[in-house]
């Protein structure tokens, strides 16, 4: 059972990615900045003022000018700094390293980052009908989240579109979302 299991979540996987693929050709400026309008709104509800984001990759929602604008707005801004199959969150600053998987991240920082955060802003590649998240498969959200979520008020998943599952494809460990934006 556990071999079907996991050759479904990768299947998925696979057909979440080659539409992925395609979609970043497709209304990508559009899209991304409907995603991005809709993050901001939610931000500005929930008055957030401590928020994890990621730097994104070609397939995912560029969410870089929302960064600029959280930025101007003195909001404390938080991104993944890869630590062995894991991350942790540093402080969003500049100059930025393209590191493993094409990723980009700040410098090493030891600064202070508040324990809790108000929102995290998740990229996925696909999900299922109970609201969890399929990735790239590293696992590296999913060890993050088991040790921070109780620090985390809301968690957003956002991509550029939707690949949903009614079938439950995912695990248990697997991060569950609050909200979901997509275009």
């Amino acid at each position: 059972m556990e071999a079907s299991h996991k050759s479904r979540k990768t299947l998925f996987r696979e057909e979440c990615l080659a539409r992925l693929r395609q979609a970043v050709t497709h209304n990508r400026y559009r899209h991304d900045m409907d995603v991005r309008s809709r993050l901001y709104t939610l931000i500005k509800q929930e008055n957030a003022k401590d928020i994890m984001l990621y730097l994104p990759l070609e397939m995912e929602v560029d969410i870089y000018p929302l960064i600029r604008k959280l930025r101007q707005e003195k909001r404390n801004l938080y991104v993944p700094f890869m630590e062995g199959k894991s991350f942790r969150l540093v402080k969003y600053r500049y100059p930025l390293r393209r590191k493993r998987f094409g990723i980009k991240e700040p410098l090493n920082s030891r600064q202070f980052r508040k324990k809790q955060i108000d929102i995290a802003i998740v990229p996925i590649v696909g999900m299922d009908r109970t609201y969890r998240r399929v990735g790239f498969g590293k696992g590296m959200y999913d060890r993050f989240f088991e040790k921070e979520i109780e620090n985390i008020k809301k968690v957003v998943f956002v991509a550029r579109e939707l690949c949903y599952s009614k079938e439950i494809v995912t695990d248990h460990y697997d991060i569950q979302a609050d909200v979901v934006i997509v275009p």
